[in-house]
């Protein structure tokens, strides 16, 4: 299970919460159309984007195919290099891996980069129970972190803050975690830069451990990527002794040549960059720590499940392990927009999180079984991904998983699940539009009794559907139906 943020309450009452804050839409507001507005014109740049969509979705879908074999390929090869290979089933035996590792060492500290992974998992709260202190490197996950806050967007998880917020929480919180921030401060981008990376270096030179995730890992060579824009992935990469890796599973890829797809895909699609500023590769130890050596001593992967093979037993729902975390569906979404990212209860916001957390978690909390419905199926998300995930297929998928229930697979076994609490009247509804379209006579004289009514026809909806209708006008009613004006103007077909 995914523990982070778990007993929130179900997205529409979240999001209710959420878009009353001005100041909060007004952020990702400004945010969100400054990105996807630089991402449109950097993918306008390539001839050959569509092409290049297509091939990262081939080799997403090929290795997903073939994941057993491609993860015990890069095993042995992670091995044969001087690493060493964990596997995970859940986030309770990632946990005790990792805080395992970081014990043996005798250190209580630890530095992180590109980690969604771990908080995924509750990682830093597993290290903080056993008395080992985690430090976010990333300049917005630093921020997040001071703020006692939870991470909003998967490229910029600080994304609700602004410049006035943030100076704010580096004035008063940075002092209580490390090296305090200048004084005065003010809320100038470069000063803020500048605090944070005097903060950060102290952690950097001081760190024998570091905990990090993986944007890609190379079944054919166990080399891990790490694609990220401030340089603190290098310094947490090279620096300390021990270097320990939380991936999910779904990130390998078959082979060293595959990564050009996504080292043109993902800078674009996520920071509207021609290329990633800082794109970093290591395959199992570093050289020899004398002298002229660099690199860790030690470096451990630890291989997540977390549901992920529950989510490649599902024909539909699994082309969202394809995901490879650029977070431009988000900047495009009107939902996600409005909201923001909290009220979707897990660290996977957006509309990528509504289609991957309730997969990965199940349906069974109130947050997950929401989380389908929070999307208006404009189908933008699946224009601007990368990899193609069809986004609204798989939101309608699992609408029907939690209104209906039906088989899944949980913990490798195939169960069948309840519907979920709420939905009956969605449930007898589409029951009665089944027998109505089963039987084409009394739908043709429902559709001619609601032509000839059509004057009686409400402007507003009654009970629930007023909502929708306080903002939009119902269509007017035809004064025929289609099959009565295809009759008069075709004729009636044999």
């Amino acid at each position: 299970m995914t523990r982070t943020d778990l007993g929130m309450p179900a997205f529409p009452e979240a999001a209710r919460e959420a878009v009353r804050d001005g100041v909060l839409r007004a952020n990702l507001r400004r945010a969100t159309h400054t990105i996807r507005d630089k991402r449109a014109r950097a993918v306008a740049e390539l001839a050959d984007w569509d092409r290049l969509r297509a091939a990262g979705k081939a080799v997403k879908d090929h290795t997903l195919h073939h994941l057993d074999r491609y993860l015990l390929q890069l095993e042995a090869a992670v091995t044969a290099a001087g690493g060493t290979v964990h596997w995970a089933v859940d986030a309770d035996e990632a946990n005790r891996i990792v805080t395992e590792l970081v014990r043996a060492t005798g250190e209580r500290e630890v530095v992180k980069v590109k980690s969604m992974a771990t908080q995924e998992i509750g990682l830093n709260e597993a290290l903080e129970a056993a008395g080992i202190t985690a430090y976010e490197t990333d300049l917005a996950e630093l921020i997040v972190q001071l703020g006692h806050d939870r991470p909003s967007h998967i490229l910029v998880p600080a994304i609700h803050r602004n410049r006035a917020e943030i100076r704010e929480i580096f004035r008063t919180e940075m002092g209580r975690w490390g090296r305090p921030a200048p004084d005065p401060l003010g809320d100038d981008p470069r000063e803020l830069a500048e605090a944070a990376r005097l903060h950060l270096r102290e952690k950097f030179l001081r760190a024998k451990v570091a905990v990090s995730g993986a944007n890609f890992m190379v079944a054919e060579t166990g080399t891990m990527v790490v694609f990220e824009s401030e340089g603190n992935g290098r310094m947490c990469l090279t620096l300390p002794e021990t270097l320990i890796s939380v991936v999910g599973i779904e990130k390998v890829v078959p082979t060293f040549r595959d990564l050009e797809i996504f080292l043109q895909t993902l800078p674009r699609s996520s920071t509207a960059e021609r290329m990633n500023p800082y794109t970093t590769m290591w395959t199992g130890l570093g050289p020899s720590r004398g002298a002229d050596g660099d690199g860790p001593a030690a470096f451990h992967l630890v291989l997540l499940d977390n549901g992920r093979t529950d989510t490649l037993a599902d024909e539909t729902g699994r082309q969202a392990l394809r995901c490879i975390r650029c977070s431009a569906c988000l900047n495009v979404c009107p939902v996600y927009e409005r909201a923001g990212g909290h009220a979707y209860g897990s660290v996977y916001p957006g509309p990528i999180g509504a289609v991957l957390s309730p997969q990965l978690r199940g349906t069974e909390s109130e947050i997950d079984a929401s989380l389908p419905y929070a999307s208006t199926l404009c189908g933008a998300c699946y224009d601007v991904c990368p990899v193609a995930i069809d986004i609204p297929e798989i939101l309608v998928h699992l609408r029907e998983r939690v209104a209906q229930g039906g088989p899944v697979t949980r913990h490798g076994i195939r169960v069948r699940i309840r519907p979920a609490h709420g939905h009956t009247a969605e449930r007898a509804a589409v029951r009665a539009a089944r027998l109505l379209l089963d039987r084409p006579g009394a739908l043709r004289a429902g559709e001619r009794l609601l032509a000839r009514a059509r004057r009686l026809a409400p402007r507003r909806l009654p009970g629930p559907g007023a909502a929708w209708t306080d903002t939009r006008e119902l269509p007017s009613v035809p004064a025929e139906s289609f099959r009565d004006w295809w009759t008069r103007e075709r004729g009636t077909p044999q």
